[in-house]
């Protein structure tokens, strides 16, 4: 297993990613300010300021999050990262905390965030593990969409106060090169 880099810079013709940088604060918040974005999230408040400054900053700590760039406005549309790291088993890491202006939904953006990360991360280890909310339905649809396949497994996570269910879908190498995301 090759070390994964969880801080990469990925590109392909509509998104950038990069690191995510203590002066993206502002514009971050900027687009999770918006309630909508958060209603079947197990963390309905990350809109407020306070919630989403604890966010933030657990994201800096990660070492593993990304921002999003819209190329065409050169503006950050929302956020990404690695988590989790298992080197078991030909290696094995989350996606996940992702979340994108409302503009961009319906899209391919969440579709191009996921390939870049996805496909940078099988380079090193043989599985991406995704980790939702069970009722997180946006969420699920849209991981089912990108070819992530529900497993047996699940977790509890506190959120907002209380303990929910989160669901795992997982993506091998084999997966990924079969599934929607290989293609353009």
């Amino acid at each position: 297993m090759r070390v994964l880099d969880c801080q990469p810079v990925l590109e392909d013709a509509q998104l950038a990613m990069r690191p995510l940088r203590p002066a993206d604060r502002a514009a971050l918040h900027a687009v999770a300010s918006d309630p909508l974005i958060w209603e079947q999230h197990p963390a309905h408040d990350r809109w407020r300021a306070e919630v989403f400054a604890r966010f933030f900053d657990d994201a800096l700590a990660s070492q593993g999050a990304l921002v999003a760039i819209d190329k065409a406005s050169g503006q950050i549309i929302g956020s990404s990262r690695y988590d989790g790291l298992e080197e078991a088993n030909g290696g094995s890491v989350e996606i996940g905390w992702t979340f994108l202006a409302r503009k961009f939904w319906g899209g391919t953006a969440n579709r191009a965030m996921k390939r870049l990360m996805v496909g940078h991360a099988l380079g090193a280890i043989g599985e991406c593990r995704f980790v939702v909310g069970e009722e997180n339905w946006r969420s699920r649809r849209a991981l089912e969409k990108i070819g992530a396949r529900l497993t047996a497994r699940s977790e509890e996570r506190g959120m907002a106060g209380a303990m929910v269910r989160h669901l795992v879908y997982a993506m091998t190498r084999e997966e990924f090169a079969a599934g929607p995301l290989a293609r353009p």
